[in-house]
């Protein structure tokens, strides 16, 4: 009917109390995701239709552009049961298959309406109905139904309603759930939750509407809202909107928007108003990470800063109400922020009390993991691997004092144990750089207080100083190493001691500080600091290795040369050497590229990869020297010469890193390659000729892949 078949928008609003802001968004999308799942799985969603989520503090609701009133029928083929089953002696219908048709609500069909298919043992009989399509309403109702179940609520609230039938239900949700609206076209339809049945009417700004809206047609939703109940209901919307409102507000100056505190405060307000705050300007004597922690944390203001980066005492407030006279607004958010502030100014001036040195002892009073002792066992164990990983960075040519190092291992933890840090975690490595100043300790000291958590994410800065390097790599490998032993490794998405995030900040460090520093040997140095403590796990650093090597893959993979991200078998040439040094795998896959253009590159590749294979055929080592005077065919006398003219060549440019020259110097190989393959029979009869062969393709092998394994390419 032509009615039914008319596709209409449909709206879907839960009306409740304030919703937790931290999860307000994840809470809009879940919830109109799980609707338009679910109506698209009863077939009443057009294909082009689009979805629309809102999430308000009081309200998630979404629109879908294109909903049917009724799905249209469509034809069942259902598998009954086979015909040895089916039928009883006299051929008739058996007792298991008249249970099954009724079970499926066709228990007045008869035999010969059931269609027999299959031979053999596979014969068996089928039922072919029209189903009838899903209405809209009923569908709906177990949308939401589902919806509800999925939302990804972290803490439910408990409550009593009064359902339908006057009787008391216990429902849960988020918050309390006041009213429901749904809408198809201008048409409403009648489900219900949480003892509530569903209307057009709902429920604008808490101060700024009148009273409540009703909404006359599902598009109708976001402008009625907006221009009625003084609420902005689209996330999105709302959160551009104080982005831009931000920005215009603060002139020559920067405002600090970091994303997590743009979402909490979009998730805060309906209709976003921004005004301008000032604190006393005697505050700025304080760190200024203190400042903006605690007015970003705790009171969810935006700092502004000049454009040099420093603080000012002006900061942005996102108002929930907007009024011509915000006077009342401001005062009494500049009277809020100043105990903050001041107990910001408490905390360091009572931490300067006591020197970083005096609280080393302290750490001991901390439990790191109870197979690993404390934080000042800990300390101990980074301390020695710190100065020993400082004699490698010495020995590459690289100066570094091992006392300085020693030092920054020693203090670097010690502001955990601070006020400020006990207040605001976040500020763990930045206080202690302030307070190792304070002190006057060594300025790379201080730096590495601060520097020995970085990167801390992905694309994060990287220590600035030598000091500050050494310990982040050794602080990272330590809890690798030592977490590793007590059995805690990375599954799936567990990762709590992020271990994924400290290896990939290792392999960046030994990279694009340029350090020619050996991992294995690092995690070997690691592995020592643990003798003697009762793990639960063997430390295996062949395994610890290769979970480094998986870290490298991803972090390859999102380098660019050019315009184009290096590929998998690139890669895959590279680490399968197993490399031990890591500083210059990118210049190798910068090599690796431009050898794959060289029109030899292809069948020096293809010739490594049959190297590769027959060489692992061959047992035990193969022999060292290739004896001249069993060379007796011109094909593997002209290879040998070919290699031995060009060796010595080749080990310069790799000992002067010129790989991408060292690559395309084996382009003259190409020829003598291919006669060799053509001519010889590697695998003679001869022992003698057999292993001296096998010796000059073991030596051809080596020098093809000095720089990568160029046989992943083929």
């Amino acid at each position: 009917m032509p009615h039914t078949m008319k596709h209409d928008a449909l709206l879907v609003e839960l009306f409740t109390e304030e919703l937790p802001p931290k999860s307000l968004k994840r809470l809009g999308d879940s919830f109109a995701q799980s609707v338009f799942q679910c109506l698209s799985q009863d077939h009443l969603v057009n294909q082009s239709a689009t979805s629309q989520s809102f999430a308000s503090p009081r309200r998630l609701a979404v629109l879908i552009s294109a909903v049917l009133e009724q799905a249209p029928d469509y034809p069942v083929r259902e598998k009954l049961l086979p015909t040895s089953i089916a039928f009883d002696e006299n051929g008739q219908a058996s007792a298991p298959l008249q249970k099954k048709l009724a079970s499926l609500g066709y228990a007045n069909t008869t035999i010969e309406q059931l269609e027999k298919s299959g031979e053999g043992k596979n014969e068996a009989l089928y039922l072919n109905v029209t189903a009838k399509g899903a209405d809209l309403q009923s569908s709906l109702q177990k949308a939401i139904e589902e919806a509800i179940k999925q939302l990804p609520i972290a803490k439910m609230m408990h409550y009593q309603v009064n359902d339908a039938n006057g009787s008391v239900q216990d429902v849960e949700f988020a918050r309390p759930v006041h009213r429901i609206v749904a809408i198809h076209g201008s048409h409403v339809l009648p489900i219900q939750a949480f003892g509530i049945t569903a209307s057009n009417t709902t429920e604008g700004h808490r101060f700024m509407s009148s009273g409540p809206i009703a909404i006359q047609s599902a598009v109708d939703y976001e402008q009625a809202l907006e221009r009625e109940g003084k609420v902005i209901a689209s996330f999105t919307k709302r959160r551009q909107l104080i982005e831009t409102d931000l920005i215009n507000a603060v002139k020559s100056d920067q405002v600090l928007m970091p994303d997590s505190l743009l979402d909490e405060v979009t998730a805060l307000v309906e209709y976003p108003a921004i005004y301008t705050c000032h604190f006393d300007p005697e505050f700025l004597n304080i760190p200024q990470e203190c400042l903006i922690l605690t007015m970003q944390t705790n009171q969810k203001y935006f700092a502004l800063t000049d454009g040099t980066g420093k603080l000012k005492n002006r900061f942005l407030i996102v108002s929930n109400i907007v009024t011509d006279r915000p006077e009342g607004i401001i005062s009494g958010n500049e009277r809020v922020i100043r105990p903050r502030l001041s107990d910001a100014r408490f905390f360091f001036q009572q931490d300067q009390k006591r020197s970083l040195e005096s609280r080393i002892p302290d750490l001991a009073k901390v439990v790191y993991h109870n197979q690993l002792g404390n934080q000042l066992q800990r300390m101990e164990r980074v301390r020695a691997l710190a100065g020993e990983i400082a004699k490698q960075v010495d020995e590459t040519g690289i100066a570094i004092d091992p006392k300085i190092v020693g030092r920054a291992a020693e203090v670097a933890k010690t502001d955990l144990l601070s006020d400020m840090v006990g207040e605001f975690p976040e500020l763990q490595g930045v206080m202690g750089q302030y307070y190792a100043l304070a002190d006057l300790e060594h300025p790379d000291v201080a730096a590495a207080c601060y520097e020995h958590y970085l990167p801390r994410f992905a694309g994060d800065a990287l220590p600035q100083t030598m000091v500050g390097t050494t310990l982040a790599i050794a602080d990272k490998l330590e809890t690798i190493v030592g977490i590793w032993g007590v059995g805690l490794v990375p599954t799936g998405d567990k990762d709590p001691f992020a271990l994924r995030r400290h290896a990939l900040g290792i392999c960046r460090l030994l990279i694009e500080k340029n350090l020619a520093l050996d991992l294995k040997v690092l995690i070997a140095m690691a592995k020592k600091q643990f003798v003697g403590l009762s793990l639960k796990n063997e430390i295996d650093n062949e395994a610890i290795y290769q979970f480094f090597l998986e870290r490298l893959k991803t972090y390859l993979r999102d380098q660019l040369l050019g315009d184009a991200h290096f590929t998998a078998p690139e890669i895959e040439s590279i680490l399968s050497m197993n490399p031990g040094k890591l500083n210059d795998l990118p210049k190798r896959l910068q090599a690796i590229r431009g050898f794959t253009q060289l029109s030899e590159a292809a069948q020096l590749a293809a010739a490594n990869k049959r190297i590769s294979n027959l060489l692992k055929k061959i047992e035990g080592q193969p022999a060292q020297n290739v004896q001249v005077q069993l060379l007796r065919l011109p094909a593997e006398a002209n290879l040998y010469k070919a290699l031995e003219t060009l060796s010595p060549k080749l080990d310069q440019q790799f000992k002067s890193q010129e790989f991408m020259t060292l690559l395309q110097s084996l382009a003259v190989l190409s020829q003598p390659i291919d006669q060799f393959f053509a001519d010889v029979m590697v695998m003679d009869d001869d022992l003698q000729l057999r292993q001296n062969r096998i010796a000059l393709l073991s030596q051809l092998h080596q020098k093809m892949n000095l720089v990568a394994d160029i046989g992943k390419l083929a």
